[in-house]
């Protein structure tokens, strides 16, 4: 399945209020736990950020003293 922000919008708004039930535009999910609900929020996480593709980082190092 495709997630989308939406999806995790809703699932951590379901995480904040305490809640096991999330709706997504035509759809309902009841999850067992608030543990499950966590779990599914990482896979959304994760599967949001493979599909953004690889982040690249970039570190800057700056020296402003003589080199004494």
């Amino acid at each position: 399945m495709a997630y989308t922000q939406a999806h995790l919008a809703a699932v951590e708004r379901a995480i904040a209020r305490g809640e096991k039930v999330v709706r997504y535009s035509d759809r309902t999910v009841e999850y067992r736990s608030v543990d499950e609900l966590i779990k599914a929020r990482d896979l959304i996480r994760t599967e949001l950020a493979k599909a953004a593709g690889p982040r690249s980082r970039v570190v800057r190092l700056y020296h402003g003293g003589k080199g004494l």
